[in-house]
Formats: structure tokens, C-alpha cells, sequence
């Protein structure tokens, strides 16, 4: 692609129909720019667009997106392949090109390429792009501002991801690479542009451009002081801290915003301070000691002062933050030990920012689902009361008494007001509320919620006498945000409050509750229910059952009151896709089980009307996939309750299925295939003898077409699908015609390092059902492909389900057939493959159905093959017992073994795991058991001895010095007690 004036105007009007509304104008442009990315000068030509002034800006702008998103896709080396997407010319002309265009370009385009810039960096920073850095210090002294922060955004994303990135040598050399080149730099800028503010203290204009700089001075600053406290900056500590000092302090009138959500320069500015001196008081806290008094003393002027409007949220929100991070020091107890400090806080500090705001308030109400988002899911790190919420706790956990005594004073008093007025004077207990919880609550996870509480208050009389009446009250409608508090009580305390309770007395309120037209109320109650009904019953000594607390006979009585409230829920405005109903109605199916079972008639179509309209537009990931954990349930209970009821879920499901694959949601697609393969994993024999029957044979042809496979979320359901076509339909599905297609699916698999899990448990699939003569055919290119892919890439999880797929053919066809086919491909090459795999890699196998493959699998070359016993590989005999003894015998071998860890960790609790992910989410409720091939060999040692005592009888006085001479003491004890086990001597 030629560098001309022709290219560019072409590259200009597709990039003007990406802009269009039409979808039938804008999709073939995207589509082709994308079709022409990889072609060189590509991106170059992109980048001349851009610095094109003659042309409109938002042609340019769009120009500078589609550099950035091309990039992002393809700067990055794909190192499984080895594939390089950009010309090496391309690359270099882009690092040559950027940082001047950057600079020069509008603000708009400069944001764009900035994100660029880091995007490149980081690859090929510092080692590719030396000269990076000192281009960006060279522009500091411009003294153009524009060019000034356009540097400093590249610098704060750059070096930002130092605050996240784990420790080692790579990262110190860099850090350290950048402080040499940086560090004086931005040092010496920060103390020049504080001087500005000084000299234009009268332009306000020029203030708000200065004060911005300062802003990213301090972000870059922050990154650079993350990993470790930098040589440098120890010894300018007295520089910059001087001047936080002089931020923390400022007040220019004509800064401030009118508006009360408009955040202002100065306030953005401070809170980054904030962050700074947190910083290094939570790390660097002896170096930090001289100025510490006068921070703290600048941070509580700066919270006393400063109002509640919200776009002081971050600010006051930052502010708490450092002082948390002083007062969760021991050596700095002293500064608030005296109980006129701890009240003053309370009262000026915790109070104040703990109380129901306007703006909390107009959360609650016009965007509850964000009020939900930060309150119930946490998310709310930000926020004034999360931060005086740890500021609480950080108090209680030295002065917990004194804390006790002087809260409690405070929330009685709240409590008393509340009771007075309930309806004027609400928000006292909402804070009250708020902080009980908070001086509670010691230690909590996501999953099973609070794990530590303070034993210095009562939770179970303060929920008596203040949460249990607010539940109990009759109007669902009054005083929402109260009733949602008192639920949130109970989601919080659920493990801890006394079981009988909260099952006979909360339960019912929330199922009512469910009616609420407020959608955090009601959200709420959806939340607390999933919750109680995972609760557990304490063990019982000596056991580790895992009891639910609350069983199905409970629960029965008030589920069809239950399913109607929840179902119900998706008729009030906002909640038409509420995932915490979804989540509960899982939840509810889980509990009862085949309990259910008269529920379901009524709640089927309810979810299958519900997965017809998600299926239109899917937006919401987690509401989605509760759907389908839901689906998944009901077929589960409901077939093996009675397997006839297959085909009535696939009567009602199948023309769902169909429109979601030949529409392309990409959402749906690998949750269809689960809950296909579940259908087909548990359809009985039909009258003809076939279980797969004609639709799903229609549909086969589609499963093992590249175009699916290319979707990485669909790889992992799609095999499962396709093992159970194979194993269910056995002859039927494996016929010569459709067998080659699977292989080449199987093919497709194994090459990839990510998949080749899958593309074994696929032909282990074929192997095991598959008919002898159509599978002969094929099976010497099968063991060929899986040898080339083992010589250029070897990798341990490749090697294990190599191994137990050996094995799995040595059980289904015979010990010497396999080591004739093996020594088919490569004269000689079965010894390789015993001394190269089995002796030295067999101890890695995972996974007890593995474990019995392999271990069966080498019982029948020892017993069963007459090339090892007497042939040309006798000598194999000792070391191939030996490796099976230890197998037995020694623990799994997990060395380097961090290289294969699953995507989706299985847990025995299905509630584990459970919700949304990227690409790929596996149902919890539509997982089959994985399936024992060997399931008549109860226990492989006995079989071993028995073997052994069969093979004595043909071969008499000849195993014993074998087992003699190749096992150790330690193993020949071993083998002994298997023989005497099984009741076998050797002849």
C-alpha cells in the first residue's frame, strides 16, 4: 500500500462511513479497514491522516481511534504462533513518527495517540524504544503547556502500571532506567510550575492549565513512588512535601465550580496529594515521620472545611484514606488516644461522611443500579462512606473499647431521634446502621460474607430490637432506604445471627419484600435470600459433609409464593433483567431440588420467554448467565426425576437454540452448547436404538466447522458437546463419512497449547466408542500427529494426556498392538517412549480416573505384551513395574506444573464459580460427572497382583528375580502387600 495522496483520500472516506448512523453504510467500511490492517504502510498511512490539518477533525480523530485500536490488537507478538502482524519497517517508522505527531495534534487526537504511545511501550519499552524517554524529557522545556502535559499523559500511562505489577529484576531495571532519565526532570518541572502559580496568581485561565499540569505531576509522581522509595526522591522529600503542603492549603475562589457535581482543578489536584502523602505513610512511614504531623494536621483542616457537596466526594474520600493510613499504625496510636480526639473525629470526620447524602439519595432513586453496584458488591472504595467506614475500623483496632463507648453514645442518640420521627428523621438511622456495621465487622469475604465480628456488641439483640421490626412492617413501600438498610443487616451478619431466626422470622419478610416497587429494596431481598439459602449447618465432629441449612422440606411450603415474588420482580421498571432474582430463582431450584418439581410447569416458560427476549439483545452477563444455570436446573432435576422428559425440554428449547446460532450471539453460544450437551448426556435409548437422534444429527455438520472453533469461547463446550455426540451415539455419529470431520476438529485442538486438553478428551471419546473398523483407518495418522506435536512442543499437560490417552488405547485394543503401532511409525521408537515418557514423567499424572487409566494401562504391558515379557523390550519390564509401583505409592509430582492452571477451577461446592467471565462460563449446574472408563476395576493394585499371579502361572520362577533385581526394598515391600491383598504367590 503506496505512502500517496490517492491512498489517503481513499483511507479518508472509509473512515467518514465509519462515522455514519447507517449500520448498512458504517459495518462495510469496519469491515474493511479491518480486512486491510495487517497490509504494510497501513498504519502509516493512518498516522499522515491524522497530521493532515486540511482535513475535518472528526475525520482525523476517527483516524487516531482506529491507530490506537490497531494497536492494540496487533502490536503485541502472538508468541504461541510466532506471528508478526506489523512490518518491521511499520514498527519502526511508527516509534520514529508518534511523539511528534502526539504532541503537535489537537487535544482530542493527543489523547488518542497518547494511549498509543503506552500501548507500544509497553512492549517494546525500554529495550525497542530507547529513545522514548528522552524524546518526552527533551519537551519539558518547550514551554508550551500543550506539549508540556501532552508528555505527561503519555508518562502517567506509561508508568502507571508500576502500581500494579509484581516485583522482579525486569521491572526493577526499568524502574530504575526511567528514575535516571526522569526523576530531576519532573522534579525540577514541579518546582517550576509551582512557581507559575505565583506568578499568574491573577489569570485564571492561566491557573486552571497549571493547575491541571500539577495534577498529572502528581499521578506520574505517585507511579514512579510505588514499587519502592526511589534514592532520588528520599533525598528531594523536603521538596516535594513542601509543596503538598502549599497544595493542601490553597484556596483560589475563582477556581471553584458552581455547579455541585462539577469537580474543580484544585479539588482534582489535592485529592491526587492526598493519594501521595497516603502513599508514603502507608510504605515509607520512617522516612515520611518529619512530615507527618504537619500532613495530618493539613488533612483535618482540609476535612473540616470542606463541604458535602458531591464534587468533593474524592477528595474528602482521599483525605479519610490517609488518615486510615495513619491511624492503622501502632506507633502513631498517640495521635488519637486521648477520647476528646476520638469523639472530635467522630463528630467533625465520620459522621458527617457516613450520613445519607443528596446525592446517595438521588442514587437510591434514579440510578439504583449503581447505588447496588457500590453498596452491595462493594464497590463503593471511593465513596466518603466507605472511607469513614475504614477510618472506624482502623480506630477499633486500637482504641476498640474506647471506640465502643463514645459510637455508642452517637448511635443511641441516632437511634432516639429515629424513633421520635421515622419519617423526618430517617437518615439517623441509616448512619447509625452504617456504623455499627462498621465497628462490628472484623473480617468478611465475598463468598461467605462476614467471618469476624467484635465481641463488644450484642448482633443478635440489636437485630431484635432495630432491624427484625423494619422487615416486619406491613407497608413495603414506606421508608425504602431504611428497609433496605435492615436487609443489608441480615445479608451481612447471616452467618453469625442465630439460624432459627433469621430461617423462620426473616426469611418470610423477604419473600414479601420481593414485592417492593423500589429496586434496591427488592434487589435487596433477592440478595438475601440466594444468601440464607446457601448457609451451611456447623459440621459435625469428625465429618465434613457440607449441610445446607436450609433443606427442600422447608423451603417447599413457601416456594410457590417464593418463584411468584421473584418472577414478579421482572415487571417493575429497571428490573426487567435483575440478575439478584435470577440469582435467587437459581438458588431456590438448587435448594429444593425434585421438590421443585410442581413448581416448574409454571416457572419453565417463564424462563424460556425470558431467554427469547435476553436473546435479542444480551446485556446483561451476569443476569444472563444465572438464566442458563437456571435452565441448566431444571433440565437436571426434572430428567433425572424422569429421563422421558428430555424430549419435552428439547421441544421447547430447540427452536430457541436455533434462532440464537443462526443469529450469531456470540453470548449465548457456548451456553447453548452446555446445555445441549446436558440434554444429550441425559436422553435414554430411543425405540430404534438411537439416542441422537435426527436434530441433533442435522445440526452435527455445523459443530465441526472451523468458523466455531475460531471462537475461543466456544472451544471448551463445543468438545464436551461433540464427546457426548461420541459417546452416545457411538456407530451412528462415527460413521466413515462423519469420522473424518471429528479428526479434524481433533487436529485442530491438539496443535494448540491452550486446547490440547480438549482435543484429547475428544478422541479419547472416539477411541472408546467409535467401531473398530471405521476408526483403523485413521488411527497411525492420529498417533503421528500427536508425536509432531509432541517434538515441537512438549509441554507436561501434553505429556500427561498423552500419556493416559496410551494408556486408554492400550486397554481398548491390547498391549502389543500398541507397541506394533508405535514401532510402525519409527522402528524402535516404543523404547523411547517407555524410557522418555513413562519412567520419567508418569508420577505427574492427575486426577484419580487418570491415575486407574495409566496404571491399568502399564498392568497390561507388563502382563499382556510378549515384546515386553520375553521380546526385543524385556528389559523394560523392571523399569516399567517400577514406575507403576511408584505411582501407586509415591505423591503426585506437581513440579512445573504453574503452566496448565484450568481457566475455571472445578469446586466441589457449585456455588463456587458461579456468575459471568470473559469468553468462556461453564454452568456449574449443567456439569456431567467426569465418566470412569475402568469403572469395573475397583481397585488397580489388586488387579496388578492378579496379573502378575497370572502371568507366574505361564511363565513359573522368572518374575520373582525380575522383581528382585528392579525394585527396591522399599517396592518389593510394596508389591508384597498387593499380593497378599489379593490372596496371589507368585508360581
Amino acid at each position: 500500500m503506496e505512502l500517496n495522496d490517492g491512498n489517503l483520500q481513499t483511507l479518508a472516506g472509509y473512515l467518514q462511513q465509519t462515522l455514519s448512523p447507517e449500520i448498512n453504510v458504517r459495518k462495510p467500511a469496519e469491515k474493511f479497514l479491518e480486512s486491510i490492517e495487517i497490509t504494510q504502510n497501513f498504519p502509516l498511512l493512518l498516522l499522515h491522516l491524522v497530521g493532515k490539518e486540511d482535513l475535518p477533525l472528526n475525520i482525523r480523530l476517527s483516524g487516531a481511534v482506529a491507530f490506537k485500536n490497531f494497536v492494540k490488537r496487533n502490536w503485541e507478538i502472538n508468541k504461541e504462533e510466532g506471528e508478526d502482524r506489523i512490518h518491521s519497517s511499520d514498527r519502526e517508522a511508527i516509534k520514529a513518527l508518534i511523539v511528534d505527531l502526539m504532541l503537535k495534534s489537537p487535544e482530542s487526537i493527543q489523547r488518542q495517540l497518547s494511549d498509543a504511545v503506552s500501548l507500544i511501550g509497553r512492549h517494546d519499552f525500554p529495550d525497542k524504544w530507547p529513545s522514548l524517554l528522552p524524546q518526552m524529557v527533551e519537551k519539558f522545556n518547550a514551554g508550551d503547556f500543550h506539549v508540556i502535559n501532552g508528555v505527561l499523559r503519555t508518562a502517567h500511562s506509561l508508568f502507571k502500571r508500576y502500581r500494579h505489577e509484581f516485583k522482579s529484576q525486569q521491572l526493577w531495571t526499568e524502574i530504575k532506567l526511567v528514575l535516571d532519565t526522569f526523576a530531576r526532570p519532573l522534579t525540577d518541572l514541579f518546582v517550576a510550575t509551582m512557581n507559575l502559580t505565583t506568578v499568574h496568581a491573577n489569570n485564571v485561565d492561566a491557573l486552571k492549565v497549571i493547575y491541571s499540569s500539577l495534577t498529572i505531576i502528581c499521578k506520574v509522581f505517585y507511579s514512579l513512588n510505588f514499587q519502592d522509595l526511589p534514592e532520588f526522591f528520599e533525598d528531594n522529600m523536603s521538596t516535594w512535601m513542601t509543596n503538598f503542603h502549599t497544595l493542601l492549603n490553597t484556596d483560589i475562589k475563582e477556581l471553584r465550580t458552581e455547579e455541585d457535581e462539577e469537580v474543580g482543578p484544585l479539588e482534582m489536584l489535592k485529592s491526587q496529594v492526598c493519594d501521595n502523602v497516603s502513599l508514603y505513610a502507608q510504605k515509607y512511614d520512617e522516612e515520611f515521620q518529619p512530615f507527618l504531623p504537619q500532613m495530618v494536621t493539613d488533612v483535618w483542616n482540609l476535612l473540616v472545611t470542606t463541604g458535602s457537596q458531591p464534587k468533593y466526594d474524592v477528595l474528602v474520600s482521599n483525605a479519610l484514606q490517609f488518615l486510615v493510613s495513619v491511624a492503622e499504625r501502632a506507633h502513631y496510636s498517640k495521635l488519637f488516644e486521648d477520647p476528646n480526639v476520638l469523639s472530635s473525629i467522630c463528630e467533625k470526620v465520620i459522621i458527617p461522611n457516613v450520613e445519607f447524602g443528596t446525592s446517595d439519595e438521588e442514587l437510591f432513586g434514579d440510578n439504583p443500579e449503581e447505588y447496588l453496584r457500590r453498596d452491595l458488591e462493594g464497590s463503593d472504595v471511593g465513596t466518603r462512606r466507605r472511607s469513614a467506614c475504614n477510618l472506624v475500623k482502623a480506630l477499633s483496632t486500637h482504641f476498640e473499647n474506647q471506640m465502643m463507648t463514645v459510637f455508642g453514645n452517637y448511635v443511641q442518640a441516632m437511634l432516639s431521634r429515629y424513633a421520635e420521627n421515622p419519617e423526618s428523621n430517617w437518615k439517623c438511622k441509616d448512619a447509625a446502621l452504617y456504623i455499627v456495621t462498621s465497628l462490628v465487622v472484623k473480617g468478611s469475604t465475598q463468598k461467605h460474607g462476614t467471618t469476624q465480628i467484635s465481641q463488644l456488641v450484642n448482633i443478635e439483640d440489636f437485630a431484635l430490637q432495630n432491624i427484625y421490626p423494619e422487615l416486619e412492617k406491613t407497608d413495603v413501600t414506606s421508608l425504602p432506604v431504611i428497609r433496605a438498610d435492615a436487609i443489608k443487616y441480615i445479608i451481612t451478619f447471616r452467618n453469625q445471627l442465630q439460624p432459627q431466626t433469621v430461617v423462620g422470622r426473616a426469611l418470610p419478610r423477604l419473600v414479601h419484600l420481593l414485592t417492593s416497587p423500589h429496586r434496591v429494596v427488592h434487589s435487596y431481598a433477592a440478595c438475601a435470600i440466594d444468601g440464607i439459602l446457601t448457609l451451611r449447618e456447623a459440621p459435625q465432629a469428625g465429618s465434613n459433609a457440607v449441610v445446607p441449612l436450609v433443606k427442600g422440606e422447608v423451603l417447599q411450603p413457601m416456594s410457590r409464593q417464593l418463584f411468584s415474588n421473584l418472577f414478579a420482580v421482572f415487571f417493575f421498571p429497571g428490573s426487567e433483567e435483575n440478575e439478584f432474582a435470577m440469582k435467587a430463582i437459581m438458588r431456590t431450584f438448587a435448594c429444593l431440588q425434585e421438590k421443585s418439581l410442581p413448581d416448574m410447569e409454571e416457572a419453565l416458560p417463564k424462563l424460556t420467554n425470558k431467554l427469547t427476549a435476553a436473546a435479542k439483545n444480551p446485556s446483561r452477563p451476569n443476569f444472563n448467565h444465572y438464566l442458563f444455570e437456571a435452565l441448566a436446573l431444571t433440565i437436571s432435576i426434572a430428567c433425572r426425576a424422569s429421563p422421558a422428559a428430555v424430549t419435552t425440554f428439547e421441544t421447547i428449547l430447540f427452536p430457541i437454540f436455533q434462532d440464537i446460532l443462526q443469529q450469531d450471539v456470540q453470548e449465548f453460544i457456548p451456553y447453548v452448547f452446555q446445555l445441549l450437551s446436558l440434554l444429550l448426556e441425559l436422553r435414554p435409548d430411543g425405540k430404534d436404538g438411537k439416542v441422537v437422534s435426527e436434530p441433533y444429527m442435522a445440526l452435527l455438520p455445523c459443530l465441526v466447522a472451523p468458523v466455531l472453533w475460531d471462537n475461543s469461547g466456544n472451544v471448551v463446550p463445543l468438545a464436551r458437546l461433540l464427546c457426548a455426540y461420541v459417546s452416545r451415539g457411538g456407530s451412528h455419529v462415527c460413521s466413515s463419512a462423519r469420522l473424518s470431520g471429528l479428526l479434524g476438529v481433533f487436529q485442530k485442538l491438539i496443535a494448540s497449547k491452550m486446547n490440547d486438553g480438549e482435543g484429547f478428551r475428544l478422541m479419547s471419546a472416539i477411541l472408546l466408542h467409535c467401531p473398530e473398523q471405521e476408526l483403523s483407518p485413521f488411527i497411525r495418522q492420529v498417533f503421528v500427529v500427536l508425536f509432531q506435536r509432541l517434538s515441537y512442543s512438549k509441554t507436561i499437560k501434553f505429556v500427561k494426556g498423552l500419556l493416559v490417552f496410551f494408556s486408554l488405547y492400550i486397554v481398548k485394543h491390547g498391549a502389543g498392538t500398541f507397541v506394533d503401532l508405535i514401532d510402525e511409525i519409527q522402528q524402535r521408537m516404543f523404547a523411547m517412549v517407555v524410557e522418555r515418557l513413562i519412567v520419567t514423567d508418569v508420577q505427574k499424572i492427575s486426577g484419580r480416573n487418570n491415575r486407574k487409566v495409566v496404571a491399568v494401562g502399564l498392568t497390561k504391558l507388563l502382563t499382556e505384551c510378549s515384546q515386553v515379557i520375553e521380546g526385543q523390550y524385556s528389559n523394560l519390564w523392571s523399569p516399567l513395574l517400577n514406575s507403576l509401583v511408584e505411582l501407586f505409592e509415591l505423591p503426585e509430582d506437581e513440579s512445573e506444573q504453574s503452566e496448565e492452571l484450568p481457566l475455571n477451577i472445578t469446586e466441589s461446592d457449585p456455588s463456587v464459580g458461579l456468575g459471568y467471565q470473559a469468553a468462556y462460563s461453564r454452568l456449574s449446574f449443567a456439569r456431567c460427572k467426569e465418566p470412569d472408563p475402568l469403572a469395573h476395576v475397583s481397585d488397580p493394585k489388586l488387579l496388578l497382583a492378579e496379573s502378575l499371579g497370572k502371568l507366574s502361572m505361564t511363565h513359573p520362577g522368572r518374575l520373582g528375580p525380575l522383581i528382585h533385581s528392579g525394585l527396591s526394598p522399599e517396592g518389593r515391600g510394596h508389591l508384597e502387600r498387593y499380593f497378599v491383598a489379593a490372596n496371589v504367590t507368585l508360581a
